[in-house]
């Protein structure tokens, strides 16, 4: 089973700043929509699907994203889902966004989010089935914070050159 989970996706010009670079705001929902279609080819559900049969979803609480190296128009680039934490309430996601043939990476995000029971407007605790799903795609990670996980890419992109 494949734990980290890949799209590829072309750069769209409507989405670029006026020198030919991906606008910022545009990273995160580039990854975000690839996140979207990781959970439901690889996880088996929609979100739409999870919250009506459960009544909960994830909510998201905190990102953290570096911008490494432009993207520009008309390129294309692979972008690569894992979880890399999973908790009682909350669960964090790594989100990358590589060049095509993957040695460079453009962009990294780190993604808290909070399990959310929708009708009592609170957090709540992962049902054990849920974890152990989110289980079978836990990445564990040699860097245990964000700056330092954004330091080894930044020395990666140097010597990929």
């Amino acid at each position: 089973m494949e734990k980290e989970l890949s799209t590829t996706v072309k750069v769209r010009f409507s989405d670029c700043d006026p020198i030919g670079h991906l606008n910022n705001v545009k990273y995160l929902e580039y990854m975000l929509n690839a996140r979207e279609d990781h959970v439901e080819s690889g996880y088996g559900f929609t979100y739409e699907e999870y919250t009506k049969k459960t009544g909960c979803t994830w909510v998201t609480v905190q990102n953290e994203i570096a911008y490494l190296k432009e993207v520009r128009y008309n390129s294309k680039v692979q972008i690569s889902s894992k979880t890399i934490e999973i908790g009682d309430r909350l669960s964090k996601v790594e989100i990358l966004m590589k060049s095509e043939d993957g040695k460079t990476i453009h962009s990294i995000l780190w993604l808290t989010v909070i399990y959310f029971d929708m009708k009592t407007r609170s957090a709540a605790t992962h049902p054990e089935e849920t974890k152990a799903l989110f289980r079978k795609f836990l990445v564990n990670l040699e860097e245990t914070d964000f700056q330092s996980r954004v330091a080894t890419f930044r020395k990666h992109n140097k010597t990929a050159k």
